[in-house]
């Protein structure tokens, strides 16, 4: 009869998990896509300024890492899925809403329905895929998988088409993506009757249970996002490339990350979640030291795909020690992760913007690269002060 029972919240369980995943791919395509193309949309559609633009970013994004700490006390709470599928209608909502968009007032109300959706959404999906993390340690790296093979091919599809259906139609399309990730999330299974609702610790004290690896998410976020827009201003201002050349030359990297997490977890396996951690900063910091002397677009490409290696086995080993560390309230550790990253993501344009105006293109590489380089000390230590295992262990 246990036997059973658990064969059912298995099989309950690989359901739910695959419902989330095929959302993700749904979801995180229109999400990076729309990150990409915003910025020219709101200059070229609307006219705003660059000042404007940069105030539209930033309400999303504002928005997003305020309501990501409630969004992980919701998913703990109430049900994930419903969680979830309302952050997808959301950004549906949101996507539609610049669809239309003949001003700034709409835009701007349109960033913040998508941070609230995305704060929603991708707190819920995470919670919902660690619940299986103690039997599967691969959880996370599959769900990363998901979210960069959705983005890859809305950037090919999405930058194939735009040219015949505008920037209304690309948008119209990453509505419906997202509707189609909410009606995924929203018929998945139920939680087995173990309870979905968490009780016990508080956001706080998980804040506080978090804090030793808070600190490096941001300080590594902020690294790879000074570098990312470092490159992107490059190949525009450097290179003088245009929007869709400018996509391809992220196009291997991108193919990298979806293809690599599952293939990488399995050296966090054999030599654990440290010394992967540190193999991946140094990874990292040769990418940026690299992209210092990247002689033309192709080569550059070729260096992202390291990075992009770097970042795929980072990113799940992340959440997988964020949901250990959580222990039963796994959504509050993921608004609380979350919203660390989107942190870092700040910081990190900032920085990149002031270094690319004010100093030397490769004092600007180099100064990233020194901050990646002490992400091989920061990180295995603060991953070491949760007190999680340094290979994950599985139940039989």
């Amino acid at each position: 009869m246990v036997e059973g029972d658990r064969r059912s919240r298995g099989t309950r369980g690989d359901e739910r998990e695959k419902s989330a995943l095929w959302a993700a791919a749904f979801a995180n395509g229109p999400n990076e896509l729309i990150d990409f193309v915003l910025p020219l949309w709101a200059g070229a559609a609307i006219g705003l300024s660059a000042t404007e633009v940069g105030v539209l970013l930033a309400a999303e994004m504002a928005l997003s890492v305020v309501v990501r700490p409630a969004a992980g006390v919701l998913a703990d709470r109430w049900d994930r899925r419903r969680t979830a599928a309302l952050g997808a209608l959301l950004y549906a909502l949101s996507c539609a809403g610049y669809a239309v968009a003949q001003g700034a007032v709409t835009a701007y109300v349109a960033a913040a329905v998508g941070g609230a959706g995305g704060a929603l959404l991708w707190v819920a999906v995470r919670a919902i895929v660690g619940e299986r993390l103690a039997e599967d340690s691969a959880v996370f790296p599959r769900l990363f998988s998901a979210r960069e093979t959705g983005a890859w091919v809305a950037f090919v599809v999405g930058l194939s088409l735009i040219g015949r259906i505008g920037f209304a139609g690309v948008f119209w399309a990453c509505a419906a993506a997202c509707a189609v990730a909410a009606v995924l999330l929203g018929t998945a299974p139920r939680r087995h009757a173990t309870g979905e609702r968490a009780t016990g610790l508080g956001l706080r004290v998980v804040g506080r249970r978090l804090r030793p690896v808070l600190f490096a998410v941001v300080m590594t976020t902020a690294a790879e996002s000074a570098v990312g827009l470092l490159l992107l201003l490059h190949l525009q201002r450097g290179f003088g490339l245009g929007v869709v050349e400018t996509a391809w030359v992220f196009l291997p990297g991108a193919v990298a990350m979806s293809v690599g997490a599952e293939h990488l977890h399995r050296y966090v396996l054999r030599f654990g979640r440290r010394r992967v951690l540190v193999a991946a900063s140094l990874a990292g910091c040769a990418f940026a030291v690299g992209l210092a002397w990247a002689p033309n677009p192709c080569a550059i490409a070729a260096l992202w795909v390291l990075s992009g290696l770097a970042w795929a086995a980072v990113v799940p080993v992340q959440q997988a020690v964020v949901a250990e560390a959580s222990g039963g309230q796994v959504g509050r550790g993921m608004g609380v992760y979350e919203a660390a990253c989107l942190v870092g993501a700040l910081v990190g344009s900032v920085v990149a913007g002031a270094l690319y105006d004010g100093a030397h293109w490769r004092v600007a590489c180099l100064a990233a690269a020194g901050v990646i380089l002490a992400g091989a000390v920061v990180v295995p230590r603060a991953v070491r002060a949760l007190g999680v295992p340094d290979v994950p262990v599985e139940e039989v």
